[in-house]
């Protein structure tokens, strides 16, 4: 049976330590990976547009033997209506992975229901696991181990802070959540991420109070609005009014407190030019984190399935 990774849930908290030991593994010693998936073919769905989810998968796929088809969903069937079911049934008798990137997670479900090969949520409304799986990396690498840290992100209690949570909380970091009334993160994912932080020895928390970024070892942030939300800026603006990272919030944080962001960002918006382009920014370590970290789940879920 083949096993997907459609939420951050789909990997038990050793098997995500697991991945992330590999990817490590895998950006220190590139060479000796380069058979791992030979033959193997990612199809590469994708209903919203992508620099990194595109290029990193792409490349990781090559740099370990295989290929890459992209598959936009306005030059496929499933963006004239043909049921992700349907799609699914389809794709796996040509493809050993499908990665898909588009608005509701209830396709990247379906899909997954119906496919006897891998399906990879490469981004949806509610999750982006694959970022967080970069994320932990890229802390592990500047922090070492990452059971007790601090994570404090910072704006719309999005997709990203949904993934934060689930993911840090498996992974024992504590992690709160700090964004306005009206734009905080699903009350059931935020549940069931602090379920899984008293599972594992942390705390999930979610405040109003821009107070709460001290003591922080990581400050996230994301953009305001997110794709789909453009009619929405304006408000958006006005409602994070304050919610910036800017060098006075870094300077709350710990000494040794690193910046983060998913990217694309929108300096003078959700973070400062100084903080992103500052001594704390890690970003495109970040952003390169992505292609590694997505290289060894490809290879852990094909080991597994």
């Amino acid at each position: 049976m083949a096993r997907h990774f459609v939420t951050d849930l789909d990997l038990s908290a050793d098997e995500q330590a697991q991945v992330l030991e590999l990817a490590l593994k895998m950006k220190a010693n590139p060479e000796e990976y380069r058979t791992a998936l030979s033959g193997k073919i990612l199809g590469m769905i994708f209903a919203k547009n992508s620099t990194r989810t595109r290029v990193s998968f792409e490349a990781g796929i090559i740099q370990l033997g295989g290929q890459g088809i992209f598959l936009p969903s306005s030059s496929s069937q499933l963006g004239r209506g043909e049921p992700p079911s349907d799609t699914g049934q389809v794709l796996s008798r040509y493809l050993d992975f499908i990665m898909i990137r588009t608005f509701d997670n209830r396709e990247v479900r379906e899909l997954a229901e119906a496919s006897s090969v891998p399906v990879i949520n490469g981004l949806d409304d509610d999750y982006h696991p694959c970022q967080v799986l970069a994320d932990l990396m890229t802390i592990k690498e500047k922090k070492g181990d990452l059971k007790g840290l601090q994570l404090v992100y910072i704006g719309d209690g999005n997709n990203m802070a949904h993934s934060l949570m689930l993911g840090g909380a498996m992974a024992g970091m504590n992690v709160r959540i700090i964004c306005p009334e009206g734009y905080r993160p699903k009350e059931g994912i935020v549940s069931s991420a602090q379920e899984l932080g008293e599972k594992h020895g942390c705390t999930i928390e979610v405040t109003g109070d821009l107070e709460a970024v001290a003591g922080a070892d990581v400050v996230y942030t994301d953009v305001w609005a997110s794709m789909g939300q453009e009619d929405e800026s304006a408000k958006r603006i006005k409602a994070f009014a304050g919610y910036q990272v800017d060098v006075d919030m870094m300077n709350k944080a710990k000494v040794d407190a690193i910046f983060l962001h998913c990217l694309p960002a929108h300096r003078g918006e959700e973070v400062h030019a100084d903080v992103i382009d500052g001594r704390w920014s890690v970003v495109f370590d970040e952003a390169e984190n992505r292609m590694h970290a997505q290289k060894a789940l490809m290879v852990f879920l094909s080991q597994n399935s």
